[in-house]
């Protein structure tokens, strides 16, 4: 029969108990009670809250991008509708490039460039579906994407060397 020292039976016990706590305390998104069962299901503007349905959204957007991605990416990013996409590229003069974007969430945004000559303008709409637009490059380019009134969500894009 074998005999376990209570002080090193406790000991252990006392260590796994403090790793359980650490581990339930630390695991999570960062919120309090993060580790526990239920979560509050209060909406808030708060960064944290918003965290998971902005990184579903942007998924579900850059999924749909792999779907249609052709040629050598050039950029590609995702960026909360609201906050709009403002990038300059660096594109090879008279080389052609395809722009694709999808938007998730709700409303549209509006895709334009400088200078105009690059491309058309054309609306986005944050209903999953993806915008394509060939555009060639003139030197310095500036893509903008701007939020129309009230849209929300998550906007993702890519810009492919064809």
């Amino acid at each position: 029969m074998t005999y376990l020292n209570p002080r090193a039976c406790l000991a252990g016990c006392a260590v796994a108990a403090s790793a359980l706590l650490l581990t339930s305390c630390t695991s999570g998104n960062g919120e309090p009670g993060a580790g526990g069962s239920s979560q509050s299901s209060t909406p808030s503007n708060s960064a944290t809250t918003n965290g998971p349905s902005e990184k579903k959204a942007t998924q579900q957007a850059q999924a749909a991008l792999a779907a249609v991605h052709s040629g050598t990416l050039v950029e590609a990013g995702a960026e909360r509708v609201t906050d709009g996409i403002h990038s300059e590229p660096s594109l090879s003069k008279g080389k052609t490039y395809k722009i694709n974007l999808v938007c998730v969430g709700t409303g549209s945004a509006q895709l334009s460039f400088k200078p105009a000559s690059t491309g058309p303008k054309a609306t986005v709409p944050c209903d999953q579906s993806v915008v394509q637009e060939r555009i060639t490059g003139d030197g310095p380019v500036r893509i903008n994407v701007e939020a129309d009134k009230g849209a929300t969500g998550m906007i993702a894009w890519q810009v492919d060397a064809i």
